[in-house]
C-alpha cells in the first residue's frame, strides 16, 4: 500500500539543503537525467547567489511510498517561508555544516520547529572536509535544543551523515557509502506515515502561493481531512471564521521539478489548486460546515523603501517598463506571491515598499530591473515599534562573524560604532568566531565595509533576534559624495586628477549627468566635481604622457552596495542595464535651498 512521507529539509545558508534534495531527486530516479546541481534552486537569481530564495515543495516516489520535500530558504530575510511550510509537514530534517555548527539561521529555523513540536532528523554534511568535527558539531548542537527548550523526545535527537554534493549518506559516521539511500530508509523508519482521514470531509490548509499567468494565484497546502476533486465547490474560512464560497477549477501534484494536473488530491498530500482567485495564507478550505485552523502568522516587515518613478535626465533611455501605472502593475503581482511584502500606494509617483530586509527587497528590486523596469529607490529604513510604556523599540540581530585573528579587534571595533555590543568570542586555530547584538540599523551597508575590510575572506551571518530599547544615532558613513557638477562622459584625466580626493565608482566613458554620485570622498561633507575635463594638448609630446596616467581600480558599486550606502538625501536609478547614485535634488542650488 502506497504511504505519504511529508518532510521540510532546513538549515543555516549553504550547508547543503538543496544539494541533499538534488541527490534524493536523482537517486529515487523521479530526475532520470539530471545535468544541472542545485535544480530546485531553479530562479536566475538562486542559481547567481547560490542561496535557496523561496520555498519550494517536490515528490519523490521511493520503493512505492510517497515522500513530499520541502526545500527551504537558509536565509533570514526568507524566514517567514519557513515558518509557513513548516506546518504542512510531520519532520524535519535539518542539515549542519560538519565544521562551521550550528550558525543564527540553523537557531531561527530549529526554533520554529520544535515549538510546533516537530522531532528533527539531524544530518551533518560536508563530513568530506579536513577540518570536518561531527562529534563538537553534536554537542553543540545537544546544547542548543536544551537552549531552544526540546523535550526529552526532541532531545533524543537521530544523527545522520552525509556528503551531498556527491549523493553519500550514511548511518553512522564509520560506514561505506556511495549513495543517498541510507537517508531514504531513515525517512521511511523515523518520519510518521500521514495521516489517513480520507472518510472525514475535505479540509485543506493554505500555507504558500504561487502564481500563473493563465490560471491566476494558486494555493499551495496540505490536505489534512478528505479528499479535493477538480470542479469541486468549497467553503474558505479564516481562523476568525468568516467565510465566502468558491470552486477547485484544476489541482497540480508535484513530482521532481513538474506540477502534474490530478483530478483528485488524497489526504496527506501537497497539491496545489487554482481557482480561487484571492486565496490567501493561512485560509482553509473545505466543504459543509468546519472548523477553520489555526491561524498562520506571517512576519511583519522590519524595512521599509520608497520606489520612485524614474526622473533623471537619462529617464526611459534603458527601460521597457518606466511608466508609474507599470510599477504599480508589477508591484501588485509581487504581492499575489509574495506574503512578506506591504506596498502603499496613496501616492501616484512613489510607493512605500516594506519587506523583511536588504536582501528581501534587494531581489524584488534586481527581478524588476531585470524586466525590463526602471525606477529611483530611496535608503532602507527600519520600522520602529513601541512596547507598552511607549518607549521606542528597534529590531535588534544576532550577528555572527568569523575572520583571521589578526582582524578581530577591527571588526569589534566596527560593529562596536554602529551600537553592536559583542557577547561571545571564540579563538581556534588562528581563526576567532565573534558573537553580537546589533540594531539591523547598525547592518545597512555594513556587509559591503566587511568584504573591503576582510579582503572576501571573512564570512558574516545574522538573523532577527528581538526588539530591544532603541540604541540612539547611528553615522552611517563619516565621507561625503562626489558629485558631478556637469552632464557628459566621464574623461580618463579627470578620474586620475580626481581619485586622490576620494573612491570613484565610475570608469572612463561613463555618461553621467549633474547630481549624479560619481564616488565617495575622502573627508566628510559633499564635493562637486567636474569629470568631464580633458587634458589640455599643448604640444605633441604631451599626449604620450597619458600612458603616466594610472587610475586605482574603480569600486564599482552592486545594487545591494549602492542600497547600503545611499544616505537620505540620495536616491539608487535602477534600470536594466546601470546602477546609478544620485543626490534627489540634482541642482546644487536646490540642494543648498532644501537642506535648510
Amino acid at each position: 500500500m502506497e504511504t505519504i512521507r511529508n518532510i521540510a529539509i532546513i538549515a543555516h545558508v549553504d550547508h547543503g539543503k538543496t544539494s541533499l534534495v538534488d541527490a534524493f531527486l536523482k537517486q529515487s530516479g523521479t530526475l532520470k537525467h539530471m545535468e544541472e546541481i542545485c535544480v530546485m534552486d531553479s530562479n536566475d537569481q538562486e542559481k547567481e547567489r547560490g542561496i535557496t530564495i523561496y520555498a519550494k515543495n517536490t515528490s519523490v516516489n521511493y520503493n512505492g511510498n510517497i515522500i513530499n520535500i520541502i526545500d527551504t530558504p537558509g536565509h533570514a530575510d526568507f524566514g517567514s517561508e519557513v515558518e509557513r511550510v513548516l506546518r504542512m509537514v510531520d519532520s524535519v530534517m535539518l542539515v549542519v555544516d560538519a565544521y562551521e555548527g550550528p550558525m543564527p539561521q540553523t537557531k531561527f529555523v530549529l526554533k520554529k520547529s520544535l515549538e510546533i513540536g516537530l522531532k528533527p532528523i539531524v544530518v551533518l554534511n560536508k563530513i568530506d572536509k579536513p577540518a570536518a568535527r561531527p562529534e563538537r558539531v553534536i554537542d553543540q548542537l545537544f546544547d542548543l535544543f536544551v537552549e531552544l527548550g526540546a523535550d526529552n523526545e526532541q532531545l533524543d535527537f537521530p544523527v545522520l551523515y552525509s556528503i551531498a554534493k556527491y549523493g553519500i549518506g550514511k548511518k553512522e559516521l564509520e560506514d561505506e557509502s556511495d549513495n543517498i539511500i541510507p537517508l531514504f530508509e531513515a525517512i521511511l523508519d523515523l518520519v510518521p506515515v500521514a495521516k489517513d482521514n480520507s472518510d472525514k470531509p475535505l479540509r485543506l490548509q493554505i500555507t504558500n502561493l504561487d502564481y500563473d499567468n493563465h490560471l491566476g494565484r494558486l494555493g499551495i497546502g496540505r490536505i489534512y481531512d478528505g479528499t479535493v476533486k477538480k470542479g469541486q465547490q468549497v467553503v474558505i474560512k479564516n481562523s476568525f471564521g468568516e467565510s465566502r464560497n468558491g470552486k477547485i477549477t484544476k489541482i497540480f501534484n508535484s513530482l521532481g521539478l513538474a506540477k502534474i494536473e490530478q483530478q483528485e488530491g488524497k489526504c496527506g498530500d501537497i497539491v496545489t489548486i487554482a481557482g480561487i482567485s484571492d486565496i490567501f495564507v493561512g485560509e482553509t478550505v473545505g466543504v459543509g460546515d468546519f472548523e477553520p485552523f489555526e491561524e498562520i502568522k506571517v512576519e511583519p516587515p522590519t524595512l521599509t523603501m520608497e520606489f520612485w518613478v524614474n526622473d533623471s535626465p537619462f529617464a526611459g533611455r534603458e527601460g521597457k517598463y518606466v511608466t508609474s501605472r507599470q510599477i504599480a502593475e508589477r508591484l501588485t503581482k509581487e504581492l499575489e506571491t509574495n506574503v512578506g511584502l506591504k506596498v502603499d500606494f496613496s501616492n501616484n509617483n512613489r510607493f512605500i515598499v516594506s519587506g523583511r530586509g536588504e536582501l528581501h527587497l534587494g531581489v524584488l528590486i534586481e527581478d524588476m530591473r531585470r524586466e525590463g523596469y526602471e525606477l529611483q529607490v530611496s535608503s532602507p529604513q527600519v520600522i520602529m515599534k513601541k512596547d507598552e510604556n511607549g518607549k521606542k523599540q528597534e529590531p535588534i540581530e544576532l550577528l555572527i562573524t568569523i575572520v583571521s585573528d589578526d582582524l578581530a579587534g577591527t571588526i569589534i571595533e566596527k560593529v562596536s560604532n554602529r551600537k553592536g555590543q559583542m557577547v561571545n568570542m571564540v579563538s581556534e586555530n588562528g581563526i576567532t568566531n565573534i558573537e553580537f547584538e546589533i540594531p539591523t540599523r547598525g547592518l545597512l551597508g555594513f556587509r559591503a565595509e566587511f568584504i573591503l575590510l576582510t579582503k572576501g575572506e571573512g564570512i558574516m551571518y545574522s538573523s532577527f533576534s528581538h526588539f530591544g530599547e532603541y540604541k540612539g544615532e547611528i553615522a552611517k558613513r563619516n565621507n561625503g559624495s562626489l558629485i558631478s557638477s556637469e552632464n557628459g562622459e566621464t574623461m580618463k584625466f579627470s578620474i586620475w586628477k580626481l581619485q586622490e580626493r576620494g573612491t570613484i565608482f565610475v570608469k572612463p566613458g561613463t555618461k553621467i549627468y549633474e547630481g549624479m554620485i560619481v564616488g565617495e570622498s575622502s573627508r566628510p561633507g559633499d564635493l562637486v566635481v567636474n569629470m568631464t575635463k580633458n587634458k589640455q594638448l599643448t604640444n605633441v609630446r604631451a599626449s604620450g604622457s597619458d600612458d603616466a596616467m594610472t587610475i586605482t581600480p574603480i569600486n564599482e558599486l552592486s545594487l545591494e552596495d549602492a542600497m547600503g550606502y545611499i544616505g537620505p538625501d540620495e536616491f539608487v536609478e535602477v534600470t536594466p542595464e546601470s546602477i546609478r547614485l544620485r543626490k534627489k535634488y540634482l541642482k546644487e542650488t536646490d540642494r543648498k535651498r532644501f537642506s535648510k
